[in-house]
C-alpha cells in the first residue's frame, strides 16, 4: 500500500467539509454587498420616480447652471 507524504511546510488545503454556518457566513460575505449595492440602487430610483425628479441629470454627467438654480427652488 501506498501512502502519500507531504513536504514539509506543504499541507493539502482542502480539509473536508465546511459547517453549514461557515458556508452561509461565505456566501453573505461574498455576494452580501452586491445584494445591499442592488437594493440601495432600486430604491433610489424609486425615491426619484416619485420626486418627479430625473434618475440622472443628464446624459453627460454634467449639470447646467439652470438645472442647479431650479434644484434650489423646490
Amino acid at each position: 500500500m501506498s501512502t502519500t507524504s507531504w513536504p514539509p511546510g506543504l499541507v493539502p488545503l482542502h480539509v473536508g467539509a465546511d459547517h453549514p454556518a461557515l458556508l452561509a457566513l461565505t456566501l453573505v460575505l461574498a455576494f452580501g454587498p452586491f445584494v445591499l449595492l442592488g437594493v440601495v440602487m432600486w430604491r433610489r430610483r424609486r425615491l426619484e420616480e416619485h420626486d418627479g425628479t430625473p434618475a440622472e441629470a443628464s446624459g453627460d454627467g454634467t449639470t447646467d447652471d439652470a438645472d442647479d438654480a431650479a434644484q434650489r427652488e423646490r
